[in-house]
């Protein structure tokens, strides 16, 4: 496609946090059943980008969104790709494509675009590696409307002639710089040539390296470019707030929350959640494992968020799970912890959340469970605090356990500083009469630690860390041997024989796109990487050896299929 149009200097458009009032998802002018599935889905009100997003989408024009995770870029382009869908789809090729690095991603996306879609009776397909080609072949020979794919495994289907591209309208790059960063790019040019030049075209992506830039000129036209705004908190002396974040998965949050609170014991917390069903999910989980929790949020009336909050003040509940909108203007005198139960969508909400606590010369506490892939946001939020968030590991059974005794040992301690002991005295006799007293003194431990605390949870949390950042890389990084060395983590290695090298055109960036791809790893789990002339050598991590075999010969590098075993010659 011809530059016909400007990556800078086009009209730019520029998120907030809060406008002077209030938008809501009808002001974006989505039609009817968008605005039913958001409502059941417990969403208030749009963030930032899709504010900003949503409607020039809708209208069909070029975008350029540079939004970290976390931002609600999702829904920015998922509810406009829904909104152009004609309400005849009579045919069974796709109308929209929406390309994302990584298998994980294009679950989440295409989850995303059934939820939003329903109402419309949107057809949706994820296509990536490690599922059977069989299952999406028929999956796609069902007729969809919108294909969620990775890069390598939609270049696959088109070339097997099983995905049709010549009636999109809409093609949607998210995590634009992460692809390019896995090798992607020349697979991204090759789907781009594929797809019909008077389409629409949107491209998300947290960073601008020069690559993706020179992309965005090419296959973009008069695009619109949108920022999220990362405005500096308002003067004045900063809350004494300790800022915490634990890294975890997302199927793993409510054990984690579960086990930070037994912990960290608050007097009374704020737990901020994105949307109504993720507020009530989570306040009937904590009620489960014996926290007074109580849910507000938009969907409640004024006379109950007065008996909530009434709750809150008096003692009786400890726990305020909330959405934003709810909780604006809450002002809890007692309030101690503030947790963040997803990386906010800007850092001016963190801003203004963690400032509840910590008033009044008061030390707080603010606690942050944070994703793997939503690294850059926190880097964000440390940059416009200007406070560093010290990132710890999920307190683990042996932490919970010490914990529990410490607060044991504390009330007991509490009691005997007290002086209504002397009704207990004649128990304590009569049993030293039998037993030795350190004995007695043992057993009434126990029974008020067992009182107070309740079943010893022994289930571990599994440990994840972030994804680090990666350096701004730009053109091709050279097809000689021992071209890349990276740490794989921790744990064994082994090296991969692929049957394809130099003469075929590889190069180390389609290696590793191709296997981070279609199978769990990612790069940065890639080892060293030798090109020959007619094979190459990859190290893998040893556990997923076989993950990744299978998933290469399944698929193909650089259009053709390859040899793939472990290396024999390898000590």
């Amino acid at each position: 496609m011809a530059d016909t149009g400007r990556v800078d200097g086009e009209t730019s458009g520029q998120a907030t946090e809060h406008d002077e009032q209030a938008v809501t998802f009808a002001d974006l002018g989505l039609r009817e059943e968008l605005l039913a599935a958001l409502t059941r889905l417990g969403y208030e009100e749009p963030t930032p980008i899709q504010r900003e997003a949503v409607p020039p989408m809708a209208a069909g024009r070029d975008l350029l969104g540079q939004a970290a995770t976390g931002t609600g870029k999702t829904a920015a382009y998922a509810l406009p790709v829904l909104q152009r869908l004609p309400d005849e789809r009579p045919g069974g090729d796709p109308l929209a494509l929406v390309l994302v690095p990584t298998r994980e991603l294009a679950i989440q996306v295409s989850e995303a675009l059934h939820r939003y879609g329903r109402d419309l009776g949107a057809r949706v397909v994820p296509v990536y590696g490690g599922q059977p080609i069989p299952r999406q072949l028929r999956a796609l020979e069902a007729g969809v409307d919108v294909v969620v794919a990775t890069p390598g495994r939609a270049l696959d289907l088109l070339q097997r002639g099983s995905l049709h591209l010549g009636g999109v309208a809409t093609v949607v790059l998210d995590e634009a710089d992460e692809m390019l960063d896995m090798g992607f790019a020349e697979d991204l040019e090759a789907l781009l040539d594929e797809v019909p030049e008077e389409r629409q075209t949107v491209l998300f992506s947290a960073t601008m390296p020069r690559r993706l830039d020179a992309m965005a000129r090419r296959h973009l036209r008069d695009p619109l470019r949108i920022q999220v705004a990362r405005e500096v908190p308002t003067e004045g002396e900063a809350p004494r707030v300790r800022q915490t974040a634990f890294v975890v998965s997302r199927a793993a949050k409510p054990a984690a929350l579960g086990r930070v609170l037994d912990v960290e014991s608050p007097t009374a917390a704020i737990v901020f959640c994105r949307t109504r069903d993720e507020v009530d999910d989570l306040t009937e989980t904590l009620n489960g494992r014996g926290y007074r929790a109580e849910a507000l949020h938009g969907g409640m009336s004024q006379e109950q968020r007065d008996r909530v909050m009434g709750r809150l003040r008096g003692g009786t509940a400890e726990l305020l799970v909330a959405t934003d909108v709810a909780a604006r203007g809450l002002d809890v005198e007692q309030l101690t912890h503030v947790v963040n139960y997803d990386v906010p969508a800007a850092a001016e909400t963190y801003v203004h959340r963690i400032g509840r606590v910590g008033r009044a010369g008061r030390e707080g506490v603010a606690i942050t469970l944070v994703e793997p892939r939503a690294h850059r946001m926190l880097k964000t939020i440390e940059r416009v605090t200007g406070a560093p968030i010290k990132v710890e590991r999920v307190p683990t059974v042996a932490d919970l356990r010490a914990r529990r005794l410490e607060l044991t040992r504390a009330a007991l301690r509490e009691s005997l500083l007290g002086d209504d002991l002397e009704r207990f005295r004649a128990v304590v006799e009569t049993l030293t009469d039998e037993f030795d007293v350190m004995e007695v003194a043992l057993a009434a431990v126990k029974l008020a630690h067992e009182a107070t605390t309740g079943p010893d949870d022994d289930e571990e949390i599994p440990e994840v860390t972030l994804r680090p950042e990666r350096p701004q890389r730009d053109g091709d990084r050279g097809q000689g041997r021992a071209l890349r060395s990276r740490s794989g983590g921790s744990g064994d290695s082994v090296r991969l024989f692929i049957g394809a090298g130099r003469s075929a055109g590889v190069r180390p960036g389609d290696l590793v796109g191709a296997i981070a791809g279609e199978t769990g790893l990612r790069g940065r789990d890639v080892g060293a990487i030798e090109i020959a002339e007619r094979f190459s050598l990859v190290e893998v991590p040893a556990a997923a050896a076989e993950e990744v075999i299978a998933a290469l010969k399944a698929s193909s590098v650089k259009g053709k299929k390859v040899t793939v075993r472990r290396d024999k010659g390898r000590d």
